[in-house]
């Protein structure tokens, strides 16, 4: 666990260069909570961290009951905390924790355990917090939130919904309440979220480095103040820090008199109704960010541009319709949403409007809501003169480093991914411009034969912590899910021995097992795909890009890691190496030219030298190969033999396979059968890879294997 107090002072919050709609976002949530957390996307290197880290130390100071592990209120404890009853405890002041969550923790590492050797033998409740009970009343601050392993991610949904978290094994449970801001950051090049944890986010921000040298030279130079002497550095800051503090404050206090007028609330619910966003949880976060906005303002009426900013963080994350939809708003129509709404209701305001407010009781928001708006990737605008220290503080409030503040930047817009070589590879000619991809569509699941240990996903038969029980053993380090059935079958023997007496069971440590359990696991699906000048129709080539799109939307929601290898002229080009993004795989696969000869044989040769690789890396994640190809081998010395003998190369280290085929016409060679056959894999043509096909039957690796 890390909280906000260290012995090195963390990097000040207002030290931190550049970054508005970031600093804007996390104010917010400072003021009000209830608006819901931050998700911070960008590219690594950009001081998300940094910037989330610095948050803590603005937060106000908790009073907790003295004792109590839990966190508890004094004005208003927990009734089913597992330290009450707390009768007239002392209280205790202390600083806001901020609770960071490892990707690889375990889930008694989340949620805490029970002592199950205790539980069974003396019949109490023994229990450890874990990091959900060390963040309520707090902040919980995930790093790389998109790496985390679902398990994980399914208990945070829990917690999020409820407030609180339970542990239940084998009936004994244990309920305490987990009521904390979730804060997360990732860099979306390697991969994004489950759908369900990304609606948890209140707001959303793009970050990345700025590409203006001066604003670059000072992120440099504080650092290496920092870095020097981090306590004279966090001194040389400690003016501005209060002053903040002092605000955010003084927006609490101010929130509960915010009030949210009915046109204010009209702009809302048309502006989310106009994006189509699922539910209505964006139109309760929108709320809450405008009446935070109107707090950190000074204002108690919401305003238009309140409104505006609130949209712009907290819509972009909830109206992608699949993976590879790019997050963000088109400004223009939410401009046009605001208008007709806010004169249609303008027109009414003599009855009812803001004469007759209701406060918005759970809402608030910070810096600098401006009516320009934010940038193109979904953030706020910054505020006009400068970052969240500066805006509008009374005069008695200026910051002693505001001759220093930098003039605020346009968010970036990320670079597109390196497109391939506009040639063709070997001097080739022929080649064809890169064609558009049909819809994608539903795809039947291919699964790697066997029984495999890696990473929790939704592919392959694997043992895993979680699914259904297939056995007991003994635990192998700390006791996971235990097995009660095989652990009082191991005790029952000893009993007369051990001397028992009573009713209880004596059970001792050798006597304990844990479950079995085979759920599914995450692959590396290794996409090998036919670029050369006989996949070069545009027709055929749009339906097969349209095929992989699919596939790799199915990856995605599989959770599995994901290579592009593109063959074509004279050579494989390695255009996506393995990676848990599926956006970066769409990007190359769309900007994907075709044209030149076949070099079968090569693509497969590269993707034996990829998996060679990934298999030293992580040896527990097993390959699935897709070849995407009509079968040809053209170029070079015997072009059939060599991609024959690499196949079997493939197949003799037992890779599981799939070639896709995408012969066309009433003539057909067979080739991609012929293929499938060497990699001792299966064929399916594009028609069969449709899960809605009615003429295909359910098709897996294993069993076309047996066929083979």
């Amino acid at each position: 666990m890390t909280t906000a107090h260290n012995t090195t002072p963390q990097y000040p919050f207002t030290a931190v260069v550049g970054m508005d709609d970031l600093r804007l976002a996390l104010l917010l949530n400072a003021v009000s909570p209830a608006v819901g957390g931050v998700l911070v996307r960008g590219e690594k290197g950009t001081a998300k961290s940094t910037a989330v880290r610095a948050l803590s130390a603005l937060m106000p100071a908790v009073d907790v009951i003295s004792g109590c592990r839990f966190a508890c209120a004094p004005a208003a404890p927990d009734p089913g905390c597992p330290d009450g009853p707390h009768g007239t405890g002392g209280v205790e002041e202390r600083p806001t924790r901020m609770v960071e969550l490892p990707v690889g923790a375990s889930e008694d590492r989340l949620v805490g355990a029970l002592d199950i050797e205790r539980a069974l033998s003396e019949g109490v409740k023994a229990f450890e917090p874990g990091l959900l009970a060390d963040a309520h009343r707090g902040i919980l601050y995930v790093d790389e939130v998109n790496l985390l392993h679902d398990h994980l991610v399914d208990l945070l949904l829990d917690a999020a919904a409820m407030g609180a978290s339970y542990v239940e094994r084998e009936g004994v449970s244990v309920r305490h309440a987990a009521r904390f801001l979730l804060v997360g950051t990732m860099n979306p090049e390697e991969g994004e979220l489950r759908p369900q944890l990304l609606d948890r986010f209140g707001l959303t921000v793009e970050v990345a480095a700025s590409r203006e040298p001066d604003e670059r030279v000072t992120v440099v130079r504080r650092r290496l103040a920092y870095d020097a002497d981090p306590a004279g550095f966090a001194a040389d800051w400690a003016a501005e820090e209060d002053a903040l503090r002092g605000r955010i404050a003084a927006a609490r206090e101010l929130l509960p008199r915010v009030t949210l007028g009915d046109a204010a609330l009209r702009q809302i619910a048309a502006t989310c109704a106009a994006f189509e966003v699922d539910g209505m949880r964006a139109d309760i976060v929108m709320a809450r960010t405008a009446t935070a906005l109107a707090a950190w303002a000074g204002r108690t009426d919401v305003l238009e541009e309140d409104v505006r900013q609130a949209a712009l963080l907290a819509l972009p994350h909830r109206r992608r319709r699949n993976p590879f939809d790019a997050p963000g708003l088109d400004e223009d129509k939410l401009d046009r949403t605001l208008e007709e709404f806010g004169a249609d209701e303008s027109a009414d305001e003599g009855t009812d409007g803001d004469d007759d407010p209701e406060p918005d009781g759970p809402g608030g928001g910070p810096d600098g809501g401006g009516p320009d708006g934010g940038g193109p990737e979904g953030g706020g605008q910054p505020p006009q003169d400068g970052g969240p220290a500066e805006a509008p503080l009374p005069p008695e409030a200026e910051l002693p480093h505001q001759q220093e503040r930098e003039a605020p930047q346009t968010p970036q817009a990320p670079e597109p991914a390196s497109e391939p070589e506009s040639a063709p590879q070997g001097g080739a000619a022929g080649e064809k411009a890169a064609v558009g991809a049909t819809e994608p569509f539903r795809t039947r699941r291919l699964d790697v034969p066997g029984l495999g240990e890696g990473a929790d996903g939704r592919r392959s038969r694997a043992r895993t912590a979680h699914g259904r029980t297939t056995g007991a053993r003994r635990p192998q380090g700390a006791l996971g899910k235990l097995h009660l059935a095989a652990t009082v079958q191991a005790a029952a023997p000893h009993q007369r021995a051990r001397g028992r007496s009573g009713r209880g069971l004596v059970v001792r440590r050798d006597d304990l097992r844990e479950a079995v359990r085979e759920g599914r696991e995450g692959n590396l699906v290794l996409f090998v795909v036919d670029a050369s000048g006989s996949m070069a129709a545009r027709k055929r080539m749009s339906a097969v890009k349209g095929a992989v799109l699919s596939l790799l939307l199915d990856a995605y929601q599989r959770r599995d890691k994901i290579g592009l290898i593109t063959f074509r002229g004279t050579g494989a080009e390695l255009a996506l190496p393995p990676t848990s993004s599926v956006e970066a795989g769409a990007a190359r696969l769309e900007q994907l030219p075709t044209g030149g000869r076949t070099p079968l044989s090569e693509g497969l040769l590269r993707a034996h030298e990829v998996l060679r690789v990934e298999r030293m890396r992580d040896a527990s994640r097993r390959p699935l190969l897709v070849v995407v190809t009509d079968g040809r081998a053209t170029g070079g010395p015997e072009p059939v033999v060599r991609a024959a003998r690499a196949a079997r190369l493939l197949a003799g280290e037992g890779t599981a396979s799939v070639v896709v085929d995408c012969e066309t016409g009433p003539v057909r060679l067979g080739l991609a059968g012929e293929l499938a056959r060497e990699l001792q894999g299966t064929a399916i043509t594009l028609d069969e890879l449709r899960a809605d096909s009615v003429s295909a039957l359910v098709r897996t690796v294993q069993g076309n294997r047996k066929a083979a």
